[in-house]
């Protein structure tokens, strides 16, 4: 069964991983003003949860306790799936999405499947997702036409390869190979390219998965490999840096628009003061745990990092993914992925 540790980072980040983060008046007993439901796709101890637990605390602080955010972990509301599709009707107000989760939907949105796109300095990559046009008014309006808003997109680490029975270090390595992938059609289409036969669920299913050989790999930021274990049931993991796991904080629209003028500045103040919380948070956890699987007698997983030569034979099969993005996923994926292209150029200049 899948296994969760929570990861005991309070002496290193100082974070409080409470469930429900509370003001003064729920502490007096007296319900807050605002009662708001937070959905992750994580578990406690890992980024999103613990993006979401801070968040909610600095809110309830900042409203004097009028704001009270319940923060669910993975599972809590459903599976990926059914989180987005409760945050668009609005039965949960706050959701931290990955986009691969979203992209039958607003399509557009699946350049985040594009393997090597974003810089591999993720600093870089996260300044980006920050200032980016592309992202934060053109596909936040792709978004908003299906009552949701994202307030702002961060990255989880970069993202590596594990696997059974061949370490990938060549695309003839993903030949044939059974790859566990996002219920995304992009990425799916990315993982053909190397000649791969990827597979999409859930990672709830992830972990009894590898170890039956329904799947013989997948790919994540080694913080979420180490915490759920997969390591445990994977012989190799190769250190491939091949694109960024990227989130988004999303609220619902009709939601955020109706908000008091005062409440909607602390929230995107929140956000704000978020971005350098959650860089510092992905940072610490990937290099803390890439030490752990390393240093795992138990559970050896043997770690091969990918030479510039070897990574350029992917980037090669990856570039022409770019074009079948735009001519096939939405009217205005061109324009995006193009706009999107100019300004990782530019911030790398």
């Amino acid at each position: 069964m899948f296994k969760k540790k929570g990861l005991l980072l309070a002496g290193v980040l100082g974070f409080s991983f409470l469930t429900t983060a509370c003001g003064d008046d729920s502490a007096s007993g007296d319900a807050a003003e605002f009662q708001w439901d937070f959905v992750t796709e994580e578990t406690q101890g890992q980024v999103q949860y613990e993006y979401a637990a801070e968040f909610a605390e600095r809110m309830a602080e900042k409203s004097d306790g009028r704001v009270e955010i319940t923060v669910y972990p993975f599972g809590g509301l459903g599976d990926e799936v059914d989180q987005v599709e409760q945050l668009q009707m609005g039965s949960t107000e706050l959701a931290i999405v990955s986009p691969g989760f979203t992209g039958t939907m607003v399509q557009e949105a699946q350049l985040f499947a594009l393997h090597f796109l974003f810089p591999d300095d993720i600093a870089l990559t996260q300044e980006i997702l920050n200032t980016s046009e592309a992202l934060n008014v053109h596909l936040r309006e792709k978004y908003e036409e299906h009552n949701m808003t994202p307030l702002a997109y961060f990255t989880e680490g970069a993202m590596q390869w594990t696997s059974n029975d061949v370490p990938l270090k060549t695309p003839a390595d993903f030949e044939g190979f059974k790859m566990r992938i996002q219920q995304s059609p992009l990425i799916s289409e990315s993982y053909e390219a190397y000649g791969a036969d990827p597979t999409a669920m859930s990672w709830g299913e992830l972990y009894p998965s590898l170890e039956q050989g329904v799947v013989q790999g997948q790919e994540n930021p080694i913080f979420f490999i180490e915490d759920a274990g997969f390591h445990e049931v994977q012989e190799y993991m190769t250190i491939s840096n091949h694109n960024n796991y990227v989130a988004m904080t999303v609220v619902n629209t009709d939601f955020y628009e109706s908000l008091p003028e005062d409440i909607r500045k602390m929230m995107d103040e929140t956000v704000e003061e978020m971005r350098d919380v959650v860089f510092e948070m992905q940072e610490t956890m990937n290099a803390e745990l890439l030490e752990k699987i390393e240093e795992d007698t138990e559970n050896p997983t043997e770690v091969i990092t990918l030479t510039e030569e070897e990574r350029q034979a992917f980037r090669e099969l990856a570039l022409p993914v770019r074009q079948f993005f735009r001519d096939n996923y939405g009217e205005d994926a061109g324009k995006i992925l193009d706009l999107m292209e100019q300004e990782i150029e530019a911030a790398q200049q």
